[in-house]
């Protein structure tokens, strides 16, 4: 019988050195993970409220809206009506995974299970994460982004520079490519781009020795998240243009130069983190799946105690935990219940299946071969698609789902599924589309721009059901597109064909 790898609940870096290695070891021999390399970091309290508030990287630029939300956060934390997030885990590569070193040995545990193996594996092999990062260029990246703003700020002042990064801010929602990647670019621009790369390494370098007392230089335009990253347009735009921060940092006839790589900034920075909005279930379920899977592993091995194990299922029960709808606590689907819920039953179905699951799932029920079903669910899936492939009628009987038909001319709300094969067929259809960020997000393109005459913007917002932008939001917003393409800009709602 194994001795446990701990009894007491304060950690040391001795103790979490022994549960790294046995978790790796459940992680790779029994789930067959393929992680990134780990690098683990223990961060206080405040480390962890100034990651929450700039966006969760371990690098980022500075502005206004970071110290508001760390403010925020901070009050609320410190007044006992928040808590803190156990673990924070980069994208990166190495994996960057960040503990509270307020954790008990229990808890890091977990969340070194959970990040390090869970998060870390479907970052490295979701085809979303595969086609829209680069994990081996992040974190240079926001080197360089850090830097350069630091120096445009320094240069050309702070109000400048968080003009345009308000502007930017205000539209990353809109600053992504759903649909296809940038245009590739030529040979001789990628040769190019490599060796600004290394004019940029090396000024970094001589940066330290050099003064200038006119102001510090911006460094040339950094290294780039995607090698595949757009040229100028040449022979002019191409219409509709879906991603309005490309089009207004490639077409604006107001920026300057170092505001369009500001604007391309925070463009890389809103297409990067585009992958997590589509994934937050399978992620999330992926990790607290592993993490259960886990530990479960290392208690049967005699490597951890009663006690932890009664620490440990209080937490995973307090994290999969799904309110009833008419339960004051009730908020929506919660990403772990769902995420968890749904892996679990994949094994379940994999070994014991009832009659209703091999009509339902007759690829891999009773098969056994859990494992590989969640591997490719985890590599090749997105949210609304694991939910309409994978959503069994006995999790939705289990977590009492039900679909409701809303229709604005309609008195009342009609229950438009319940638990009948045709109901659990647009159950899960309905619940899946709630998922879909093609549908919860506007649709808003660029149809026109008199390049030559008045420089007028034509912008279209393509309604889903009829539904049109927030007023309120609209006006808002509609500014920030106005100061960024220096000229007048027409917004139209459009009712599909």
């Amino acid at each position: 019988m194994n001795a446990p790898l701990f009894t007491e609940s304060e950690w040391n870096f001795q103790t979490l050195d022994r549960v790294l290695k046995a978790i790796e070891e459940v992680a790779i021999d029994d789930l067959r993970l393929e992680p990134y390399p780990n690098q683990i970091e223990i961060i206080s309290t405040e480390q962890m409220l100034d990651a929450y508030s700039a966006m969760g990287m371990p690098l980022m630029y500075h502005h206004w809206s970071f110290g508001k939300l760390f403010a925020r956060e901070e009050g609320l934390y410190r007044s006992g009506q928040i808590g803190l997030a156990y673990e924070m885990v980069i994208n990166s590569n190495p994996c960057i995974s960040y503990l509270l070193e307020e954790n008990s040995t229990t808890m890091q545990t977990i969340v070194i299970a959970h990040a390090a193996f869970g998060h870390n594996h479907f970052f490295r092999n979701n085809y979303l994460f595969q086609q829209w990062t680069n994990a081996e260029s992040i974190l240079e990246y926001l080197a360089f982004a850090k830097r350069y703003i630091a120096a445009c700020e320094e240069r050309y002042g702070f109000a400048d520079v968080e003009a345009i990064l308000d502007s930017g801010h205000a539209l990353m929602s809109e600053g992504v490519f759903r649909y296809r990647r940038p245009p590739r670019p030529s040979r001789a621009r990628l040769i190019e781009k490599h060796r600004r790369r290394a004019d940029f390494a090396e000024e970094d370098y001589n940066e330290l020795w050099r003064t200038l007392p006119q102001g510090a230089e911006p460094p040339p335009p950094g290294p780039d998240l995607w090698d595949n990253d757009s040229e100028e347009l040449a022979g002019g735009p191409k219409l509709p243009e879906e991603n309005l921060l490309y089009f207004l940092e490639k077409c604006s006839p107001a920026l300057k130069s170092w505001q369009r790589e500001v604007l391309r900034i925070v463009r890389h920075l809103a297409q990067y983190f585009y992958p997590q909005r589509q994934t937050k279930v399978m992620n999330e379920g992926c990790a607290t799946f592993v993490h259960y899977t886990i530990l479960n592993g290392l208690y049967e091995k005699g490597l951890l105690t009663e006690g932890s194990m009664l620490e440990f299922m209080a937490n995973h029960t307090a994290v999969v935990f799904q309110p009833d709808f008419d339960d004051p606590r009730y908020s929506g689907i919660n990403p772990y219940a769902l995420g968890y819920g749904m892996m679990a039953d994949i094994r379940r179905i994999s070994e014991r299946p009832a009659e209703e699951d091999k009509f339902w799932f007759p690829d891999f029920a009773g098969k056994g071969d859990w494992r590989q079903v969640l591997k490719d669910a985890w590599a090749n899936y997105r949210d609304e698609s694991f939910i309409e492939q994978f959503l069994s009628p006995k999790l939705m009987r289990d977590l009492r789902l039900f679909a409701l038909s809303d229709s604005a001319e309609a008195p009342h709300l009609t229950v438009a599924a319940i638990h009948d094969e045709a109901g659990y067929r647009k159950l899960r259809s309905t619940l899946a589309r709630q998922y879909d960020v093609g549908v919860s997000d506007p649709n808003i393109q660029v149809v026109g721009a008199n390049l030559k005459g008045n420089r007028k913007l034509f912008l279209e917002h393509r309604m889903h059901r009829g539904v049109p932008l927030n007023p309120s939001q609209k006006a808002q917003v509609l500014p920030h597109i106005e100061r960024l393409w220096g000229h007048e800009v027409s917004l139209e709602e459009v009712a599909p064909e």
